[in-house]
């Protein structure tokens, strides 16, 4: 997922710190001569020391502008993120108090060229503390959040400001402007409007405080979270309650253990999500049950990482923002100006997903306490109900049986690098005729990032793409795409994109072998990265992925197929040890195999979607919530209380939503995923990897960011509106037409 963008003034501020559910979304220039360089509060040296040795107070002179992680220290974030609002408000005022008339050029033009020195520090600053963060870091963002809200605020709900924005707009239709700058009008209307601008001086007053107070406890949610998650990790004692995993990951977690000093015990780190990868395999049933619980209750230990109070407040501090903002809700505010535009419409979609997904589930389930019955038969034991920690060991079990097919079987043939070189960027050499070559030249902020020149089908340099791959107790959870720097042609701005994931390291000299679904990842966050890669607009606030929520992981769900495209999959699944391709007959087993388990997956995902839709639907008159109350009665009323199916994120960890813009929005991926199944019907019936579809795809979409409306923009590529059925049918909830 990319990360989300707050100010859509030439801005990349978030209010707090994604991952992909399925598998688990910065414009820079020469900084102006504006205003003098602000002392830091913290700061001992002059300030023209300050401004002198930072490296935010001046673009990059790396290739594309890339931030020089060299030379970036931590505190030099504070004083440029201070600086960085400074200078934009000048030009901000500058821009309200134009004694001309306000235009399309020294009005909207104008504001695309704000802000740039604070998009440089914080499109860096998001990333270090999304991916690699300390206590210093998070210190300088909670101090910051409530600046940054406050300094929103100043621009959005500046009246002067917007009788400006105002006055264009209304006259937007006899200014002759090209469709670009029409759409541009358009947002920036929109998006003035949907922050408050047309509130009266009191309730702009009343809402300066919400939002700072909103920001201020986003922020504390992620760090809670993130201290939670790592402290949650399980210690083993014994390693034979590790039986089931592999060598290399017995391996993994006593180095995980030593890395805290923990010397003779293993570590199990916690994913973001409730279920963790080592369930499958680990045949000790206690162990299974610790690892669980210690996923499903990390933020819920009492103290001070507790994150239910932080939750409970935002949730009704959200609700009376959309009041004072003239909405029911925070959903309906929110949902104004996405495609599926109203939480009614939300609510129809995922209606119609939920009764199959939870059947489907149910019949799971039933097969999986067959299998424990036979197993417990065979020893001699006892048998016992099926609870959530038993369901990935077990379904384990049962796709062996029914496909002959193990995990196990399957991963030395997803080594890392061979997926990546041969598998994700073929399919984009495939599909757009990108090639790639790896910068060892260029600094990054952690030993296991590394980076690659993107060159387009014409040989010139298109964008730079960092990836970080490896999971850390300092990065947050989950996988995510975001730019360090972002395309415009109005600043002169080239792409530099980096994607973040959570596989596990392995033991020094031992090979990063993947399970399926990591493969899915870095193919889905890799569709994010082209979205941005191909952006070509003139303005920064339209450019790659700032669409709307539910149409931005449109491109990376469909980026997903290639994965499992027969010419794509035959080019990177090859044995690391031999080189061989995977043999036909495993191939076959995967193909089989390939619905197995899809009641389950899609019944996590929409309990956790129905989640969100259920927080941010609560009326302003509501009272605060008890979080653990109001989920079990939420998942109940909704019909997806199954007590072996939890929903995929839990309120108290569910970081999409409570830090990463995605209230009100965990459906998207839902969403998207329809667009994307599609879509991808479109290809296959139009000859599947070929250069003449990716282009056009490319052209049509890919490139367009946000220049037109965006159910527009889908149409007219596809030539129809997009259809749930192929979404329904890949996911094994209906039946395929019989040919």
């Amino acid at each position: 997922m990319p990360r989300m963008r707050l100010l859509v003034i030439a801005t990349s501020i978030a209010l707090a710190a994604c991952s992909q559910p399925t598998n688990d979304a910065g414009k820079t220039a020469p900084a102006p001569a504006a205003t003098a360089p602000a002392k830091a509060a913290t700061a001992a040296a002059p300030v023209a020391d300050v401004s002198a040795t930072n490296p935010f107070f001046t673009a990059s002179t790396l290739p594309f502008q890339a931030p020089p992680f060299d030379k970036i220290k931590d505190g030099d974030y504070q004083p440029a993120i201070e600086e960085g609002m400074k200078r934009q408000l000048a030009e901000v005022d500058k821009i309200a108090n134009n004694p001309e008339p306000a235009t399309f050029e020294n009005t909207y033009v104008a504001l695309e060229k704000t802000g740039v020195m604070l998009t440089r520090v914080m499109a860096v600053f998001n990333g270090v503390t999304g991916a690699n963060t300390d206590d210093a870091l998070q210190k300088v963002q909670e101090t910051e959040a409530p600046k940054l809200a406050a300094h929103e605020d100043a621009i959005y709900l500046n009246d002067k400001l917007f009788q400006r924005i105002q006055k264009v707009y209304d006259e937007r239709d006899s200014l002759k402007l090209d469709p670009e700058s029409q759409r541009l009008v358009e947002v920036v209307y929109k998006n003035f409007v949907h922050a408050g601008a047309k509130l009266s001086d009191a309730d702009k007053a009343k809402l300066k405080a919400m939002n700072q107070e909103a920001s201020t406890l986003s922020t504390q949610f992620t760090n809670k979270l993130l201290a939670a998650t790592k402290d949650g990790a399980l210690v083993v004692d014994d390693k034979s309650k590790l039986a089931g995993l592999s060598d290399a990951e017995i391996d993994a977690a006593a180095q995980a253990a030593k890395a805290r000093g923990l010397d003779g015990k293993w570590v199990i780190p916690l994913q973001n999500t409730t279920q963790q990868p080592e369930l499958r395999d680990l045949s000790d049933r206690d162990t299974r049950k610790a690892l669980y619980e210690a996923s499903w209750n990390r933020a819920e230990k009492g103290g001070a990482d507790d994150t239910r109070d932080t939750i409970e407040r935002l949730a009704q501090i959200r609700a009376q923002e959309a009041q004072l903002l003239g909405y029911p809700n925070y959903a309906a505010w929110k949902l104004d100006d996405q495609m599926a535009k109203n939480p009614a419409t939300v609510m129809k979609f995922m209606a119609q997903l939920t009764p199959a997904a939870v059947a489907r589930a149910k019949t799971e389930a039933a097969d999986i306490q067959k299998q424990i019955d036979q197993d417990q038969a065979k020893l001699h034991q006892p048998t016992f109900k099926l609870q959530p920690w038993d369901w990935e060991f077990y379904a384990e079990q049962v796709r062996k049986a029914k496909y002959d097919l193990d995990e196990n079987q399957i991963k030395p043939y997803f080594e890392l690098n061979n997926v990546l070189q041969n598998g994700v960027f073929y399919a984009a050499n495939q599909l757009y005729g990108l090639t790639f070559k790896e910068r060892k030249d260029i600094p990054v902020y952690q030993p296991d990032v590394r980076v690659f020149e993107v060159d387009d089908k014409d040989g010139k340099p298109l964008a730079l793409f960092y990836c970080d791959y490896f999971k850390r107790d300092n990065k947050g959870g989950g996988a995510w795409m975001d730019n360090f720097v972002g395309q415009s042609k109005l600043l002169g701005t080239k792409p530099v994109i980096y994607n973040v994931a959570n596989f596990t390291k392995p033991a020094p000299g031992q090979p990063a072998l993947l399970s399926m679904d990591d493969v899915i990842t870095m193919f889905h966050e890799f569709g994010h990265a082209l979205n941005g890669m191909f952006a070509d607009e003139e303005y920064p606030t339209l450019s790659g992925t700032n669409t709307a929520r539910d149409f931005v992981e449109f491109p990376s769900q469909f980026n997903e197929h290639w994965a499992t495209n027969p010419k794509v999959f035959a080019n990177y699944a090859k044995n690391y040890k031999t080189g061989k391709p995977m043999p036909k007959e495993l191939v076959e087993k995967m193909k089989k195999a390939g619905m197995f388990n899809k009641g389950y997956d899609m019944t996590e995902l929409v309990s956790a979607a129905l989640l969100d839709m259920n927080w941010h639907m609560l009326p302003a008159s509501a009272p605060k919530q008890d979080a653990d109350k109001f989920e079990a009665e939420s998942l109940k009323k909704d019909g997806v209380d199954l007590s072996y199916v939890p929903p995929r994120y839990r309120s108290s960890y569910f970081q999409h939503i409570w830090g990463n813009g995605y209230a009100a929005g965990y459906y998207a991926y839902l969403w998207t995923e329809m667009l994307a199944d599609d879509a991808f019907e479109d290809f296959k019936d139009n000859g599947g990897l070929t250069r003449a579809n990716g282009d056009r795809f490319r052209n049509m979409v890919l490139s367009r960011g946000n220049t037109e409306d965006l159910a527009k923009m889908y149409k007219d590529w596809r030539g129809q509106e997009p259809s749930i059925q192929p979404m329904l049918i890949d996911r094994g909830l209906k039946a395929a037409p019989k040919k």
